[in-house]
């Protein structure tokens, strides 16, 4: 029995072993395919400005009202376009709104 589980389990790294040698950058089956440069990669810096075109988004405050001892904050989405200097050229609304609840501890009510 001992037998039996010894060769099952030799057997099985064997396989593993040989899977993982055709696996690797140094099997027969990979020795065309370079997986090393031979030359150094030299990485140079590019001045690329940012599109106009893409918008950034930014959430504006909507609305700030007191419900049951709770500030209610809704803010709202909004794609904002710049020019290269960063000044504002125009502000779309996304229709996506979010909501902040928080205690007020300011209440007067408590």
């Amino acid at each position: 029995m001992k037998i039996k589980i010894f060769s099952s389990v030799f057997f099985l790294l064997v396989t593993l072993g040989f899977v993982a040698y055709l696996d690797s950058p140094y099997s027969f089956l990979n020795i065309k395919y370079a997986y090393t440069a031979d030359q150094p990669v030299i990485a140079q810096p590019v001045n690329v400005e940012p599109s106009s075109d893409i918008p950034e988004l930014e959430e504006k405050l909507e609305k700030r009202e007191r419900v049951a001892g709770y500030i209610v904050e809704t803010y709202e989405e909004y794609e904002v376009y710049k020019d290269k200097d960063g000044k504002v050229i125009k502000s779309e609304p996304t229709g996506k709104t979010d909501t902040l609840r928080y205690w007020d501890y300011n209440n007067k009510d408590r």
